[in-house]
């Protein structure tokens, strides 16, 4: 008698616990459907960030070149009145300077949207050379001045 008890109990209990774990098809696919949606959504929101992230690092480079034209136009002005060959020797100097400003301005307005890995170097690498400049444009006058 122990044995049938036994088995109808173990057999309810495995009923029981198949019948409550099983989920309908239904179910699951309600289930994967907000699983897609929800990817859906971070993917857009992973999109948008990095759009606003492009727009942002554009509109901020494009300040940092206008900044450096305005330096570069100030230079002109002082050196109006230097000597001959140290004239020269600054004019080719604000050329250089004028020439890399151009240049990053002209990398910033042809970058094509590869991709946010590609997006992310392209910004190092362009950060870098504006930080360089920067510091060219900031020394401009202080090596001279050293010098003297």
């Amino acid at each position: 008698m122990k044995s049938p008890v036994k088995l109808m109990t173990m057999g309810m209990i495995l009923a029981a616990s198949a019948f409550t774990s099983c989920s309908t098809s239904a179910e699951k696919v309600e289930d994967a459907q907000e699983n897609v949606d929800d990817a859906e959504q971070k993917l857009e929101n992973a999109n948008e960030e990095y759009l606003n992230d492009m727009e942002n690092f554009k509109t901020d480079a494009q300040i940092k070149i206008d900044a450096n034209e305005q330096s570069i136009k100030e230079f002109n002005t002082r050196i109006a009145g230097e000597k001959k060959e140290a004239k020269e020797e600054y004019q080719k100097k604000i050329a250089e300077l004028n020439q890399k400003n151009s240049d990053l301005k002209k990398e910033m307005e042809n970058y094509q949207d590869s991709g946010k890995e590609n997006w992310e170097t392209f910004k190092m690498k362009f950060n870098k050379d504006m930080d360089n400049l920067g510091t060219s444009i900031s020394n401009f006058f202080t090596k001279d001045a050293d010098k003297k």
